[in-house]
């Protein structure tokens, strides 16, 4: 059995696609006092987007003996600071014109957990530079955003027009998205083949 740990439906779209065969389950743990936890021990963006896969791994497998669990999560960087989803298109639109003309980092932590053990984890950091946009551009892009635009944690979907606002983007279009699929997908093949047999998730 496979699950995700994981009430994305971007990360439940990508394994879907790759036709894994899974169930989702979010987990039930506090990111914030996580996250505040671990910075204050002086960890780092990358170590939280890490720490928090693992968290939410560790927390569905132990609900459900015997499963492989895939724990994935996100922090965005830009410079020592972190930002997180935006509340509202107001926050939203603030949060655009903080990254403007900026560079920022998206990491991706992913995780393998099966009965409260980490059999695997992979980190992968993608480099985004926004435009030096204006105001009329912003604006437009969240009309044609809408809601979405408040699920990422950029305020931003590349994936979407909000692509219209970026300069320069490096790093793996998955690891963008959330998920480091790659890497993933190969540490299935090493340790459970079995999980990427038989009929893929509807």
């Amino acid at each position: 059995m496979l699950i995700l740990a994981s009430q994305s439906q971007t990360r439940k779209t990508l394994l879907q696609q790759a036709g894994l065969r899974f169930s989702t389950q979010p987990a039930a743990i506090d990111e914030r006092a996580i996250e505040t936890a671990a910075l204050a021990n002086g960890a780092d963006a990358r170590d939280v987007a890490l720490l928090l896969a693992q968290k939410k791994a560790e927390a569905v497998s132990n609900a459900n003996a015997g499963a492989f669990v895939i724990g994935a999560d996100q922090t965005l960087a830009l410079g020592t600071e972190l930002l997180h989803k935006p509340a509202d298109r107001a926050a939203a639109a603030a949060q655009l014109d903080h990254l403007k003309a900026k560079t920022h980092r998206l990491h991706a932590g992913v995780t393998l957990v099966r009965d409260g053990q980490v059999l695997w984890s992979d980190l992968q950091t993608a480099e985004l530079t926004m435009r030096d946009f204006s105001a009329e551009e912003r604006e437009d892009i969240l009309d044609r955003e809408g809601p979405a635009a408040l699920n990422s944690v950029g305020g931003y979907r590349l994936e979407g027009p909000s692509i219209r606002l970026f300069e320069t983007v490096t790093g793996d279009y998955f690891t963008i998205l959330g998920l480091p699929l790659l890497p993933l997908l190969a540490a299935l093949r090493a340790i459970a083949p079995e999980l990427l047999a038989g009929k893929p998730s509807a």
